[in-house]
């Protein structure tokens, strides 16, 4: 089977840190776009913006060549050291745990039970770029929603 190669845009937003959060991808393949949203009540934005980026792989089906744009550095950060952090026992250099290890763990699951390669593209937030700005309002409007 031929590998789909897929962009998801990725985003998270929270009022208060913590507080209600958001967060928002938005799949392409060619033609086609997909949006997903979803809300905690009571979060972290780092944590949003991982959660965004585990909904999106977790969408595909099969094997993908993922590229992930992203304005996060925490997440950006993850996706670089996602495959030795097992060896590692999800601590960082100097012994601790890593934060956000549960969702951490996740990425990796969902990356790994499909095949799915995984690299991603740094966009600086509130640019112009359509999608993050999509994203940034798609991940802002589950708070307003949801968090009344």
């Amino acid at each position: 089977m031929e590998r789909m190669s897929i962009e998801i845009y990725t985003d998270g937003a929270c009022s208060g840190n913590p507080g209600p959060g958001g967060y928002a991808a938005i799949l392409v393949c060619g033609k086609h776009e997909k949006e997903i949203a979803g809300y905690e009540s009571r979060t972290t934005n780092n944590r949003m913006e991982i959660r965004a980026a585990i909904e999106g792989i977790s969408a595909l089906n099969r094997p993908c060549d993922i590229t992930i744009g992203t304005d996060s550095q925490i997440l950006i950060n993850a996706l670089v050291n996602l495959d030795e952090m097992p060896a590692k026992g999800w601590k960082t250099k100097t012994g601790a745990k890593r934060a956000n290890c549960d969702l951490l763990q996740m990425l990796y699951n969902v990356k790994h039970e499909k095949g799915h390669s995984i690299k991603y593209q740094y966009i600086e937030g509130h640019s112009g770029n359509n999608y993050n700005e999509r994203c940034d309002a798609l991940a802002k409007s589950q708070i307003q929603l949801h968090a009344r």
